[in-house]
């Protein structure tokens, strides 16, 4: 989860519904970073709305495959898939996570945050592979133009 907040990031999940939440990294511009083990069905966009700010956030599975979503206070959101070709491996259905939505949501999100992001470094995450997700995760952080991203 990345997201901006004046508050501590954790304390805000944790009342947006999300569980597992770990302490909270701060990044640069008052951009915070965590970890969480289930976000609930609305903990997104339940945490957007507390903090009044765009947020990401990567539901991993074992690893190896990242789900991407993202949303913005005026209700825009979009999704996206890390690590594509072990996605398959997991029969993901492809065409749930069609990549060039995916690349126009996370530039509009990252204008909505006021970032300068990286479209072919954000196309690069969307399509790369790599051992772990997570690598892609950090990748696409910094493509976002998250200051301070890891």
């Amino acid at each position: 989860m990345a997201a901006r907040t004046t508050g501590e990031l954790h304390q805000l999940m944790r009342a947006a519904g999300f569980t597992g939440v770990d302490d909270t990294e701060a990044l640069a511009g008052g951009w915070q970073v965590t970890e969480f083990a289930d976000a609930g069905r609305r903990g997104l966009a339940n945490l957007v709305q507390r903090t009044g700010a765009p947020a990401v956030m990567v539901s991993f599975f074992d690893s190896d495959v990242g789900f991407i979503e993202a949303a913005t206070p005026d209700g825009s959101a979009w999704e996206g898939l890390l690590n594509r070709e072990k996605a398959e491996d997991y029969e993901v259905p492809m065409e749930h996570f069609p990549v060039e939505p995916a690349v126009a949501g996370a530039l509009a999100w990252s204008a909505a945050a006021g970032l300068t992001p990286d479209e072919e470094a954000i196309r690069q995450t969307l399509t790369g592979s790599a051992l772990f997700a997570e690598e892609l995760c950090s990748a696409l952080l910094v493509a976002l133009g998250i200051p301070g991203a890891p």
